[in-house]
């Protein structure tokens, strides 16, 4: 299984970028899609989450009205669209997969397999 993040980059205070995570290695149907980030010094944070299947979404208090998580089933791929973004959204973008819906959807432990990581800096 391989997942692969990308679509990082530098941004102001208010604008708008969109991650992507590229899934490959087997068939996510009953998959959870999950992204997480984690900021210098801070443990990581959940930010989204979307059921394969059903296409079904959670997020993180932090990001709600704000981040968008969305899937292409055709293409096996999962999307972050960030808008309105603040300094405080700085921080390593990584996107998961694991099989918890629930009350565990938002701990990293419930996630099987990770991607690399892309880089997000929101200036002020």
């Amino acid at each position: 299984v391989q997942l692969q993040a990308s679509g990082g980059g530098l941004v102001q205070t208010g604008g708008s970028l969109r991650l992507s995570c590229a899934a490959s290695g087997r068939a996510f149907s009953e998959y959870i899609m999950g992204w997480f980030r984690q900021a210098p010094g801070k443990e990581r944070e959940f930010v989204a989450a979307i059921r394969w299947a059903s296409g079904t979404t959670y997020y993180g208090d932090s990001v709600k009205g704000r981040f968008t998580i969305s899937r292409d089933n055709a293409k096996n791929m999962v999307y972050l669209q960030m808008n309105s973004l603040k300094p405080d959204d700085t921080a390593v973008y990584f996107c998961a997969a694991g099989r918890a819906w629930g009350k565990t959807t938002q701990n990293d432990r419930s996630y099987d397999y990770w991607g690399q990581g892309t880089l997000v800096t929101v200036s002020s």
